[in-house]
């Protein structure tokens, strides 16, 4: 994932360990798997709300195919 073998993420863990100590290792680990999902969540949200918009015509896109449906008026010389 990130390049990290399995000794490199031991080597983390037991720093960790010895940082936080073992009582408080488990709430800091929920604390970042909390961060994580509230993060993914977040970019889920982004990405759906992003494709929604760009599926959704514009008001130019509107006004264009609105155009497109009138009948074109040849006669443009003015009038008295």
């Amino acid at each position: 994932m990130f390049g990290i073998g399995v000794m490199e993420l031991s080597l983390i863990l037991i720093v960790a360990l010895v940082v936080f100590g073992p009582k408080r290792l488990p709430e800091i680990g929920k604390g970042v798997g909390q961060a994580i999902r509230e993060f993914r969540k977040a970019g889920q949200e982004f990405t759906s709300t992003l494709t929604e918009e760009a599926s959704r015509p514009t008001p130019l896109e509107n006004k264009s195919s609105e155009d497109s449906s009138k009948p074109a008026d040849n006669n443009n010389s003015p009038k008295a």
